[in-house]
């Protein structure tokens, strides 16, 4: 008795809120944030420093977050394995990446989620942004001060030496002098730890998110009313149909390309792909992903290894739709629209971006502060994005659960292409 007695009194009086499930507590702030809001009108506007308060600790973590993991992203690849298999599976992440964001930009243009909206019109501020040139936008992928890129937050310039860097790095870890392999291996263990932190901290932000997304759309609820519902059911429609096309467009496409057929494909990754589906998280489900491709599809080991958990930390087709069709359904909401120009500016940051796409429920809605900002749509407290960015997050859960999905399937098209291509592929599986 005395023992339960103890682990009584240990018990913190927020235990009820901190053990239960943040996808279920984000949902109810949600609902709670817009019943509340129209029920209490544009005076619920005092409210507003607890929402801001959430956008200012999401801003806090993306460029640590984007910096040590792209780099720990690109040291993965290890040299040895950049021979025929690791050109072809990197080809084709990067490949289906750019042809996912373009999907769910071209279906978001048509089916503009958002339009009319008119948040800037809440009493919230926004800018007007402005095209840069498509050369001026190529040469700044350069940063002449990557150091001044990080304390500005300029994205594409942060990648590009991010990039440039893991790739060093993974060259100087295969070194013969034991004194570059070493320093290599300690640098790459510092950014390991930091990742490890960055995502620890984002864990504790989420803790916050029901609060801050309670706050954010009350008060789009109380000044906008019961009309910004429709757009959130909108950009949720936009966003699957995006993902049913790239999965049977693009996926499909490429497997009877190398004649292997879709249907039996999505018979063998069902498991991964509810499995992705529940748990919203790449990483989790990688050991369910290679069950299916060495059983299921029969993929050897020596590629599957290799191509699965490269694709779990750069391939993020799933994500990258998501990130189309949100980036225009803010800009839709703050009654702006995106130039072709912006656009394709959208589609070379959410491409490179997934590479630093940690594979754990979440990760994609703090990429989408990136992307957003590439084309001058900055996420500041009090800014009418702000409030557009709130709507997205508010529905993230439902969101990420579909394209994590899709994340896993795009990781198992290549794989089992490029097996198919090395004559490695154990087509009895697939009779």
């Amino acid at each position: 008795m005395e023992e339960v007695k103890v682990e009584k009194q240990k018990k913190g009086f927020m235990d009820w809120y901190f053990k239960s499930n943040l996808l279920v507590r984000i949902l109810i702030g949600l609902i709670l944030g817009a019943v509340v809001g129209l029920i209490v009108g544009p005076k619920i506007a005092v409210i507003k420093p607890f929402g801001d308060l959430l956008i200012r600790l999401l801003q806090m973590i993306v460029i640590p977050v984007v910096f040590f993991s792209l780099i720990g992203g690109s040291a993965s690849i290890s040299p040895a394995r950049l021979g025929r298999v690791g050109v072809k599976i990197m080809v084709y992440y990067f490949l289906t990446t750019a042809f996912a964001v373009a999907i769910g930009l071209f279906f978001a243009n048509i089916l503009r989620p958002g339009w009319g909206l008119s948040l800037a019109g809440a009493g919230t501020e926004v800018k007007e942004l402005v095209a840069p040139s498509l050369i001026d936008t190529l040469l700044n992928i350069v940063p002449t001060n990557p150091f001044g890129s990080l304390a500005s937050g300029t994205v594409l310039p942060i990648i590009f030496f991010a990039v440039l860097f893991g790739i060093g790095l993974s060259f100087l870890k295969e070194s013969k002098d034991e004194r570059l392999k070493h320093a290599a291996e300690s640098i790459l263990t510092l950014c390991d730890g930091a990742v490890e932190v960055m995502l620890l901290i984002v864990r504790w932000v989420l803790q916050y998110a029901p609060i801050g997304v309670f706050a954010l759309l009350a008060v789009v609820f109380g000044t906008q009313g019961a009309k910004v519902a429709g757009p959130l059911g909108l950009v949720t429609l936009t966003v699957y149909i995006a993902l049913a096309v790239q999965v049977i467009v693009t996926y499909g496409g490429a497997l009877a390309i190398y004649k292997l057929s879709l249907f039996k494909f999505l018979q063998r990754a069902k498991e991964a792909m509810v499995t992705a589906f529940v748990t919203r998280s790449s990483n989790a489900t990688l050991p369910t992903t290679m069950k299916c491709a060495d059983e299921n599809m029969g993929v050897p080991k020596g590629i599957y290894s290799f191509t699965l958990p490269l694709g779990a930390t750069i391939n993020m087709d799933g994500t990258a739709i998501y990130q189309g069709v949100c980036c225009l359904f803010v800009a839709f909401a703050v009654g702006m629209q995106l130039t072709f120009a912006q656009q394709m500016i959208v589609i070379l940051t959410a491409t490179l971006a997934s590479i630093g796409t940690a594979g754990v429920p979440g990760a994609g809605a703090i990429m989408l502060l990136l992307v957003l900002n590439s084309v001058g749509l900055k996420v500041e407290a009090g800014s009418a994005v702000a409030a557009a960015y709130a709507m997205v997050l508010g529905i993230d859960a439902l969101l990420d659960m579909g394209r994590t999905s899709i994340n896993i399937t795009g990781d198992l098209v290549g794989t089992a292409i490029v097996a198919k291509t090395e004559g490695e592929l154990n087509l009895d599986k697939w009779k």
